[in-house]
Parts: C-alpha cells; structure tokens; sequence
C-alpha cells in the first residue's frame, strides 16, 4: 500500500481513524502506513501502534474469540508518514483461549518498534461482579473542550472534569470526557486507541509539560459486544491516577467508563520521564 493511495483512502474525516487503522496482507505478514494525523510529540501516538497490533492479531486468528488482554513494549518511535508491516504468531492455547504476538516493525527492516502479547478468548455467559463506581460527571457536552497540542490531540476531543490543566497540583486523579472525532464505532481495537489518551501522570507535580515516553502499556477489556454496541461513537469517561513517580519511571492506571456506567476496560503502564 503506497503512502499516496493510504491519503487518498484517509482523507474523509469520517474514516479517517478506520482508514489509519487499516491492516492489508501481504504474504504472511501486515501492512500499514503510519498517518500522519495520528503523530504524537515523539512519533506515532502509542494507542495507535496498540491498536494496530491488536487489529493485525484479530485479522490472523479469525476467530470468534475476543480481546480480553494486550501488553505491548515500545521500543522505538514509529516515523509519521512510514510503511510498516506487523508480524503475528500463536503462541498457544485451546479451545477457549489462546495466545498471541506481534511484532511491529519498518516495512522491509528487522529493527523493531513494538512488540505485543495478546489473549483471546470465548467469552460466555457467567454471573457478574463489579467492584468500583463510576466517577460522578457532568454530561460532556456542557464541559469545556481541550485538545492535546499534537495532530493526534486534534482527532480527538477531551471535556475535563477534574484534574485538568494537570501541572503543579501533586494529586495525580484527573477524570475527563473523551472521543475520537472520526465517527468510528468504539469497539476493543478502538478502547485499545483510547487507553492512551490521558495527560502523563509526571505533569501532574511538575511545574509544565516535561519529557514523558510510555515504555510498556497493558490494557484489560471487560466490555461484553453488546455493551460496546450500546457505545456507538460516543463518549468514554477516563478515570486515571498514578500510585509513584520516582527515579524517572512513574505508574498510571486508567479506567474507561461508558456514559452509561459500564466499565469498558482498564489499563495500566509504565512512563519514563525526565
């Protein structure tokens, strides 16, 4: 897939993330061209290499299996505009679980960008727990907008709710409306985008914005497909809080909330900050 014909395809606003997260095989691996749109302040917007990498898993396994976990270690920055391709392998597993990795890379280069391990499984009807409480929130629309200063903050819209502008305040809880701006239904490749839409937690005691780079992120997917369809393109809650920063890494754990009080997913990483 040539860069031309990736813009060519991209650019109505409305499939433009369907578009970025488009996978096309090629022998036995994935391609993709990393849009521009979705760069960060350091390289390509680390939920968009998550996403990617789980898209390529699901277009290999051809399963009726479901994300229920991605772990994905960033090694490299991925270049705004580059060919990529994704390498996907099964690990193991069974009938109702299985596992799997993929490594993304440059198009024809072994050098490596990020490497991510995935668990499907065949989720069925059981009986139901829920720990936590969604956050209280005004209705998004009636909040102030913000967006990240970056191409990526521009594709999406964030209506804080506490928390935000982050600097200087020590307490790193910040809950905030967030949506991508596309139109694309949310479903586990988009939560996976999502779970890296938060403020790094190291700008919350420092003064303004400082060097911060996610070296590992993990997202957990608890939403049923019906409740994901209930979602449509709407707005999801993220509730995130860091438990230390100290010796240039620092936590952050995220919680993504439906409006209608359903627990999406959670996430957790590792940043390191300077």
């Amino acid at each position: 897939m040539s860069s031309q014909s990736f813009e060519d395809h991209a650019s109505p606003r409305a499939g433009r993330l369907e578009a970025a997260l488009t996978v096309a095989p090629v022998g036995d691996r994935w391609h993709a061209i990393a849009d521009p749109g979705y760069e960060a302040s350091n390289g390509m917007f680390g939920g968009w290499t998550t996403a990617i990498a789980l898209a390529a898993v699901l277009r290999t396994a051809d399963v009726a299996h479901t994300p229920s976990a991605i772990t994905i270690n960033f090694l490299s920055a991925v270049a705004p505009g580059a060919a990529i391709e994704i390498r996907t392998e099964r690990l193991g597993g069974g009938r109702s679980v299985s596992h799997w990795r993929a490594d993304v890379h440059p198009a024809g280069s072994g050098e490596l960008h990020a490497t991510a391990n995935v668990v499907l499984t065949d989720r069925r009807a059981t009986d139901t727990h829920l720990q936590l409480v969604m956050p209280s929130a005004p209705e998004p629309d009636d909040l102030p907008e913000f967006h990240p200063p970056d191409p990526a903050g521009e594709r999406s819209v964030i209506r804080p709710v506490s928390g935000m502008p982050p600097f200087g305040r020590g307490d790193t809880y910040s809950v905030g409306w967030v949506r991508e701006l596309s139109g694309r239904p949310v479903d586990h490749v988009q939560l996976a985008y999502l779970a890296d839409q938060c403020a790094p937690r190291s700008f919350f005691w420092s003064d303004g914005p400082r060097r911060s780079a996610t070296l590992t992120m993990t997202v957990y997917f608890h939403a049923t497909a019906d409740e994901l369809a209930a979602v449509g393109d709407d707005y999801v809650l993220h509730e995130a809080f860091a438990t230390r920063g100290v010796a240039s890494t620092a936590d952050q754990h995220v919680r993504m909330w439906s409006r209608s009080g359903t627990l999406l997913a959670t996430s957790e990483q590792i940043c390191l900050y300077r």
